[in-house]
């Protein structure tokens, strides 16, 4: 089918882009490639400032901090496992019963992540292996604010406990109580987390990398957050391990002929709702259905309760994309590295062949993220802005550490001596070489490391 251009957009329907891709601007395609915050530089001063109070200051800054950003005066930063308890026996069954398959199932899928020793031997005499061990302590970061998010408990605090971390701190910012969500603080419970506290923003991460009086310092932080706790995330990765630079939510569907234009604006809405920040494409090489999911979007927009915050996410980072064809499609989903990746088409296996940059890939139009975000058992903590070219979704192997081990027996060392030897003489080494060498002196009993006879 030879595309055509399509209808133009509704006035009632704002988007950073709608039309062929050939005819968008570079400026245009940048803003929505790289999604990067555009005062970064501020932003990264800022951030160093209070991430600075909180190593200076320790619980002071982090209290000031609750006062000035949350509006909220804390006795204390910990809350007590008798609340988390109250919270959990206190939840609605149903509701109740869905994060326990949630924790189910997230166990499930990361314990079968956890990987088996490794011994092998290079060469007769020569054994070497890897073994794997759980960091000593975690903090997993659970967002809140515009919403409260039980399910990033779970995705952080659930893989931590399958890889055998001993301690699991969750930091989760307070709400108008004073405390975290309820429903988080029963996630925390279910979960297995040790210790909650009721920390946001790059103040919670800044507690973690460093420690203070009450939070203890961890060796690992995980989860999604707004872009202060990915900037902090990403200023603190020099102390200690993090999973990804997880930000504001992002989906970029592919949909064909035919794709279900209803399913589509629901994929889009589903995540533009999470934060006015977040970034949802849809992109196709048949006009009527670019026509159709807009149609459909602007009709699920108008009676979307949280319709403000969703207009303004498809004004500054949403798109309807039409592609000349098929293999243009599929190199613009790669350049653009959502996220969230939904293959709405006829055949989406072959599809998902073709995909290498996505957080996740939904395959089929069963598959709705939404799915995903809470039950299937995939972590849902994704890596955003374009940086799934490089970095994983959040994993099992995210609180393991691994350490080799080697062993030789005396006929493999005297194997290897010589060689070894050489390999260190022509790097101007001959402490290596000695070391080397005097494992092979069974070729000459009565020589030293450095070719002397002994006394």
């Amino acid at each position: 089918m030879t595309p055509e251009t399509p209808s133009p957009p509704s006035s009632d329907l704002t988007l950073a882009f709608d039309g062929p891709l050939d005819r968008m601007d570079g400026a245009t395609r940048r803003r929505l490639v790289n999604r990067r915050p555009l005062d970064e530089d501020a932003l990264r001063e800022r951030v160093r400032e209070l991430l600075n109070r909180v190593r200076r200051d320790g619980d002071q800054a982090l209290l000031a901090m609750a006062r000035e950003f949350d509006k909220v005066d804390l006795a204390s930063l910990e809350v007590p496992r008798e609340r988390w308890i109250h919270a959990l026996h206190t939840l609605p069954q149903g509701l109740r019963l869905a994060l326990e398959r949630a924790v189910r199932n997230i166990e499930a899928f990361h314990r079968a992540q956890i990987p088996a020793d490794v011994e092998v031997e290079t060469e007769p005499g020569v054994r070497l292996g890897r073994r794997s061990t759980p960091l000593p302590a975690v903090g997993v970061y659970a967002p809140g604010g515009r919403a409260a998010y039980p399910s990033s408990v779970l995705m952080g605090v659930v893989p931590a406990r399958a890889a055998g971390v001993p301690e699991i701190v969750v930091c989760s910012p307070p709400g108008p109580s004073g405390e975290p969500s309820a429903e988080v603080m029963a996630a925390c419970a279910l979960a297995g987390a040790t210790r909650l506290f009721v920390l946001g923003g790059a103040g919670a991460v800044g507690a973690m990398a460093y420690g203070t009086e009450s939070v203890p310092r961890v060796e690992a932080i995980v989860g999604p957050g707004n872009q202060w706790v990915t900037e902090a995330k990403r200023q603190v990765a020099g102390e200690l391990r993090i999973d990804s630079p997880a930000g504001p939510s992002e989906v970029l569907v592919v949909a064909d002929g035919d794709a279900d234009p209803e399913r589509v604006a629901m994929e889009l809405i589903a995540q533009a709702e999470h934060d006015p920040e977040a970034a949802v494409v849809a992109v196709t090489w048949f006009p009527e259905t670019l026509d159709a999911v807009r149609d459909a979007l602007r009709v699920q927009v108008a009676r979307a309760p949280r319709r403000e915050v969703i207009e303004t996410a498809l004004a500054d980072r949403g798109a309807l994309i039409l592609t000349a064809d098929r293999a243009q499609a599929m190199a613009f989903t790669r350049e653009y590295a959502a996220e969230h990746l939904a293959l709405y088409t006829a055949d989406p296996r072959t599809d998902l062949d073709e995909q290498t940059t996505a957080g996740t890939v939904f395959v089929g139009q069963a598959s709705t993220v939404a799915f995903g975000d809470y039950l299937t058992g995939a972590n849902h903590v994704l890596p955003t802005s374009a940086r799934s070219r490089s970095f994983s979704g959040l994993s099992v192997l995210d609180f393991l550490r691994f350490f080799t081990w080697q062993e030789l027996t005396e006929e493999g060392a005297r194997r290897m001596a010589e060689d070894v030897g050489l390999l260190a003489d022509a790097e101007g080494l001959p402490g290596h070489a000695a070391a080397a060498r005097a494992r092979g002196a069974a070729l000459d009993p009565g020589a030293t490391g450095f070719g002397e006879k002994a006394p």
